[in-house]
């Protein structure tokens, strides 16, 4: 079984590491019909929902590229360490930025049943916009201090 679930990752791996606008179709290869999707943003249930939140997400950013530097599969779970590489029209003038990450995903039926991102909302989105973005840099260089 473990085996198994090593292929499920490396296609899931694979699948997002190629992930783009154009090929979103892909989700269906990685993810169970009863796919549960959470993120700081979001909880989605199903296939058909989560196409739609990809294809939506997608059609709103110039590109959005993973990498995949660390993976751990213990059983029926995994842990993902990665950072993403995306530009957004209207974070930061559409200049690139870096996100680090880390997902958790669950396998059921050689399908992922559950997917869960962990990373710094903060730092995708309110760091990006002009004047907000300059008060949450203080504030978080300010405890550091």
């Amino acid at each position: 079984m473990v085996t198994t679930n090593n292929t499920v990752i490396n296609k899931f791996i694979e699948v997002y590491c190629q992930l783009n606008k154009d090929n979103l179709l892909l989700l269906n290869d990685v993810y169970h019909s009863e796919i549960v999707f959470e993120d700081p943003a979001h909880h989605i249930v199903g296939i058909d929902a989560l196409q739609h939140y990809f294809s939506t997400l997608y059609s709103n950013i110039n590109y959005c590229n993973f990498t995949i530097n660390q993976a751990v599969v213990d059983g029926d779970n995994a842990f993902l360490q990665w950072t993403m590489t995306f530009s957004h029209p209207r974070l930061q003038q559409g200049k690139q930025q870096t996100l680090a990450g880390c997902t958790q995903l669950t396998i059921e039926q050689q399908r992922i049943i559950y997917h869960r991102d962990f990373f710094d909302l903060g730092a995708m989105l309110y760091e990006g916009l002009p004047v907000i973005g300059r008060v949450i840099k203080h504030i978080k260089l300010r405890l550091g201090q």
